[in-house]
């Protein structure tokens, strides 16, 4: 059977982005060992078949959930580094990304896939973590997804060093390590832990940069 068109705006692009949109509130909802497929068809208003038309397997249904929320960050992420020249202010923007709430909601709308932001990513990333460690498929999505945030960070301090901004620094090791920690940071916030807040892990975060890294920079919040 020849598969449905796909791109951007059409009938089935917007279908297949509801039906992801739905998996990500199912598998927040009850996790990714208690989500069915059957509970994604139902919340996004169609048939098990289709879901597994699109997708094949529930594996495949979360790694491309998370593609688009991948996809989706990266492209605020460009939007919001835009027109930022000091590097340290880009590795700001992004440590702000990962560890604060977004400064803005958008409305998740079934006519348009424009519009679909998932809240609560963290809590997927979750799920997609603990099943990479036994699916290959999820696995090897899991290392594409890291090896791209790590490459993100390696080219905003190849800049910086290049600037004159950052002292002289193994970028490779500076990008696993810092991944890890705001990795690490995610994680304690999303768990709700008492001792790690959103600012204090946003704080900690760029203190452990400005210090590897050599560039001074103020913590506005706990100077006020």
């Amino acid at each position: 059977m020849t598969a449905e068109p796909t791109e951007p705006g059409t009938v089935p692009d917007i279908r297949r982005a509801q039906i992801l949109a739905s998996a990500v509130d199912v598998i927040i909802e009850r996790g990714f060992p208690e989500t069915r497929i059957s509970d994604v068809a139902t919340r996004a208003g169609v048939s098990p078949a289709l879901v597994v038309y699109y997708f094949k397997t529930k594996a495949r249904l979360l790694s491309e959930a998370m593609r688009q929320s991948e996809n989706r960050w990266y492209a605020e992420m460009a939007q919001r580094v835009a027109g930022i020249g000091p590097a340290a202010k880009r590795l700001e923007e992004i440590t702000a990304m990962t560890c604060l709430p977004s400064p803005k909601k958008l409305s998740r709308k079934s006519d348009s896939t424009d519009d679909v932001e998932f809240d609560d990513s963290w809590i997927v990333w979750l799920d997609l973590w603990s099943q990479a460690l036994r699916d290959p498929h999820l696995g090897s999505v899991r290392e594409e997804f890291d090896d791209h945030f790590r490459g993100t960070i390696k080219e905003i301090v190849r800049d910086g060093v290049a600037r004159g901004e950052f002292v002289a620094i193994d970028e490779s090791d500076f990008a696993v390590g810092y991944a890890a920690l705001l990795d690490g940071l995610a994680i304690q916030i999303t768990l709700n832990d008492p001792e790690v807040s959103s600012q204090r892990a946003f704080s900690l975060a760029m203190r452990t940069a400005s210090q590897q890294l050599g560039f001074a920079w103020r913590d506005l919040v706990q100077s006020q």
